[in-house]
């Protein structure tokens, strides 16, 4: 992404999405386009409309916790939003470069790890990384994932590659729509901390130039945390289900989250998740080889 270009986007398509109204602002006159004017966010914000204008030109130089803070209520942000905000303003300044890692290690999983993931047997849990790349998971997260680490399109594993590049997703995924729109934001949100990631600049750039879906939401500028939440999944095997999932970071490996889903007792989904655990028991323990140097 272009610093300046994303900075100048992202507080645009937020600032015309809040009408005067909703900043108390009353009689705000004649207005070609809904949304506010930049003197009037830089008047809530407590800054010169110069100043503000700077900033909305991309230049986040310089500017303090304060002022993006009080951006950030002006434009109404929420946490995944102003966390964006803050990461496009530690970007705009120079930062040490980071020591490479060796190939193959970013992937890898510790075994005390996967044996951790193996001992979880009634939700299906795995892992994968800031690119969407599925690192690990238990016997039960392999089966309900199998139909995206089985694709080509997801060159073993890339979620981003497997919602927006095969014909399988739209019939995996059952609330597509809502599916690739996190996605995306998701992604965006990653690329605002890890500007400097070649490996995830090349997979969104490869998804803008394959996928017009991926492009048109990609425009958007929207940012969203995946934290919690409802996954409905048709199955290959089994049908029809819906899994309540949690997110969980892995400290000791940034950028890895570990997703557990669940199904509520005694509901026809859990009968489902059980019957796909007995089909699919002995599926191999990982695919970290197949991720190693980064599949996407």
């Amino acid at each position: 992404m272009d610093d300046h270009t994303e900075v100048r986007e992202f507080l645009r398509t937020r600032r015309d999405r809040i009408s005067p109204e909703q900043a108390g602002i009353i009689g705000g006159g004649h207005r070609r386009v809904p949304g506010l004017r930049r003197e009037e966010v830089a008047f809530l914000a407590g800054v010169s409309v110069d100043y503000y204008a700077r900033l909305e030109r991309g230049n986040l130089s310089g500017v303090s916790d304060e002022v993006l803070s009080a951006i950030a209520t002006v434009l109404r942000l929420d946490d995944a939003e102003a966390t964006y905000l803050q990461d496009l303003a530690r970007a705009a300044h120079p930062q040490p470069v980071a020591r490479r890692k060796k190939p193959g290690r970013e992937n890898t999983i510790r075994p005390s790890l996967q044996w951790f993931l193996d001992s979880i047997t009634g939700s299906a849990v795995w892992i994968r990384n800031e690119r969407m790349d599925f690192i690990a998971g238990n016997s039960l997260g392999r089966a309900v994932y199998a139909p995206v680490l089985d694709d080509p399109s997801s060159q073993r594993g890339n979620n981003a590659l497997f919602a927006f590049l095969s014909p399988a997703a739209r019939n995996y995924y059952t609330d597509w729509d809502r599916g690739a729109d996190d996605i995306v934001a998701t992604l965006r949100l990653a690329a605002g901390k890890n500007p400097r990631d070649k490996e995830l600049s090349d997979l969104i750039g490869e998804l803008v130039t394959r996928s017009d879906e991926f492009s048109r939401r990609w425009a958007s500028h929207n940012v969203r945390f995946h934290r919690s939440g409802l996954k409905r999944l048709h199955h290959p095997l089994v049908g029809d289900l819906e899994l309540s999932y949690e997110a969980m970071q892995l400290p000791d490996h940034p950028g890895w989250t570990m997703f557990a889903f669940t199904a509520a007792p005694g509901t026809p989904s859990a009968e489902r998740l059980t019957l796909l655990g007995s089909l699919t028991a002995d599926l191999p323990a990982s695919v970290t080889d197949a991720v190693d140097t980064g599949s996407s």
